[in-house]
């Protein structure tokens, strides 16, 4: 018997997530390493579901109100051997190619500050992750002044050249 599960990720509206799956043990602390070199200073939480032997949430982090919120979130969505990093006071795209080039990471299947409700299929082995919800639907397609500010956004940020 399969069933398919919503479980949303509870976090606050500040805080982006990066939602992963990797193969090892050892995750948890390459992630770490990979995380605290990339941005001096960062704050993160991360959470690492160990799908054998003692199948644990293995938490990690920089913040400890963050590596207990991220190890909770990786306890709620249950999927072998996913983890969930959660940052404060940096972005995904500051450190996601770093935790993409970590060889145990399969998967990445979000990377937002967005509402995210993870899909899980359930069985009697286990969970998994079909896929994320991760914001709202569009309201329709931008306008040439949508476009143009959000150009100008961009550069005004630093993340295009002019």
């Amino acid at each position: 018997m399969l069933e398919l599960k919503s479980v949303k990720i509870n976090k606050p509206e500040e805080v982006n997530l990066i939602l992963g799956q990797a193969h090892f043990i050892k995750t948890a602390e390459d992630l770490y390493e990979a995380l605290a070199g990339s941005v001096p200073g960062i704050k993160f939480g991360l959470g690492f579901v160990e799908s054998s032997g003692a199948c644990k949430v293995r938490a990690e982090g920089t913040d400890p109100g963050l590596k207990e919120l991220a190890a909770q979130v990786a306890l709620d969505v249950g999927a072998g051997h996913s983890f969930v990093v959660l940052l404060k006071g940096s972005f995904p795209i500051n450190v996601l190619n770093a935790v993409k080039n970590i060889p145990e990471v399969c998967n990445i299947f979000c990377a937002t500050a967005n509402p995210v409700e993870v899909i899980i299929a359930e069985s009697t082995s286990g969970r998994g992750i079909l896929g994320v919800i991760d914001g709202a639907k569009p309201k329709g397609v931008e306008t040439e002044a949508e476009t143009a500010w959000r150009r100008e956004f961009l550069r005004k940020i630093g993340y295009k050249a002019s």
